[in-house]
């Protein structure tokens, strides 16, 4: 992992609690598979600052912030945070834990957080989402629908009927996700629906 951090007493401390744990070890960027960095806030005004310091490197991001309280979930999102810490918890087993989950492809954020995070996909899902007849997976309720009842093997005037539609709008439906999708048929559709787990 690497560390980029505000002032040299705060590297030193991190690095203390690295000292722990052989199996995690200090690196420079290139070569670290998690970044940690220290902010004072996330906000709007620490986004770019984040975006410059992770745009030279695939290394998931750990902040660690200052201010308990002052994190904008969907602006450290954004600058591809996989985990927040507030400074004023912050221990050498609560940073290895941090570690090992974002290493691992998890997320660690503080329970406040998480219940905030949860409000804002709901927001996103009821307010964007929903108005436009679409999904987190990027995939619309029709398609859902469509490919549901194709998979159970219903031709496409049986689907037209069921769901009120003419046959050409079934046929639009699969052609527009087929293509979305780079899929070569129905059949395939309906096999990339299932394993993605949208039906």
């Amino acid at each position: 992992m690497a560390i980029h951090a505000s002032d040299a007493l705060t590297r030193l401390g991190l690095t203390s609690y690295l000292g722990r744990d052989r199996r995690v070890t200090e690196t420079d960027l290139d070569n670290a598979h998690v970044l940690v960095v220290t902010v004072k806030r996330v906000d709007s005004s620490t986004t770019a600052t984040l975006r410059d310091v992770s745009a030279d490197t695939s290394a998931r991001l750990i902040l660690v912030v200052e201010e308990s309280g002052h994190a904008d979930v969907s602006a450290a999102l954004e600058s591809g945070a996989r985990a927040i810490l507030w400074r004023r918890d912050l221990n050498a087993q609560i940073l290895l834990q941090a570690i090992r989950a974002v290493s691992g492809g998890g997320g660690f954020f503080p329970n406040s957080l998480q219940g905030e995070l949860i409000e804002q996909v709901q927001r996103v899902c009821r307010e964007v989402l929903e108005p436009h007849d679409l999904s987190f997976s990027g995939v619309t309720n029709r398609e859902i629908d469509v490919l549901g009842l194709v998979s159970e093997g219903n031709e496409l005037k049986d689907i037209a009927q069921k769901l009120h539609f003419s046959e050409r709008t079934v046929k639009n439906i699969l052609y527009q996700f087929t293509s979305r999708f780079n899929l070569h048929n129905r059949a395939h559709a309906v096999s990339y629906a299932i394993r993605s787990g949208l039906i």
